[in-house]
């Protein structure tokens, strides 16, 4: 798994009226502004902590959340993208945004980020996992008091 490359995946289960598509790496802020068009301004240009309005021509309207390195989830630049959940959408906007010169993440790589960047330490990457396997609320409460430092 290179570091240096933008990566995305949807961040949200399936079965819900919204997708969320998390997109994280230098460089990701200005590769939205080929896939999203703003009303005012550009991706790029936001301020960290910042929603903005926008469409993907021809496929949706998103709302885009904008965190800035290095205060955010990965420690990267970092974009999460709310659309309308139909599966064709989903789909659409994916193949978009690998042809904007972006890859899919592998299952982790965004945990995997925040753990090389300093953004939390194994045991908190690994309770991160346990989070969304637990099947219990003695599973989450171990996941979680770990993810808050139990731990570590």
């Amino acid at each position: 798994m290179p570091n240096d490359d933008i990566i995305f995946a949807p961040a949200s289960g399936q079965g819900g009226a919204i997708s969320i598509v998390r997109i994280s790496g230098e460089g990701c802020l200005a590769m939205l502004d080929s896939v999203v068009s703003l009303r005012h301004g550009t991706i790029a240009e936001a301020p960290g902590f910042s929603l903005r309005f926008g469409v993907i021509p021809g496929l949706d309207e998103v709302l885009v959340s904008v965190f800035r390195a290095p205060k955010s989830y990965t420690g990267e630049d970092m974009a999460e993208l709310s659309c309308h959940a139909s599966q064709y959408i989903l789909s659409e906007l994916m193949g978009r945004l690998s042809e904007a010169g972006g890859r899919v993440a592998e299952a982790g790589e965004f945990t995997q980020r925040a753990f090389l960047n300093g953004k939390m330490d194994l045991a908190q990457a690994e309770a991160v996992a346990d989070i969304i396997s637990s099947d219990s609320l003695a599973q989450h409460r171990v996941a979680f008091n770990q993810l808050r430092g139990g731990y570590s």
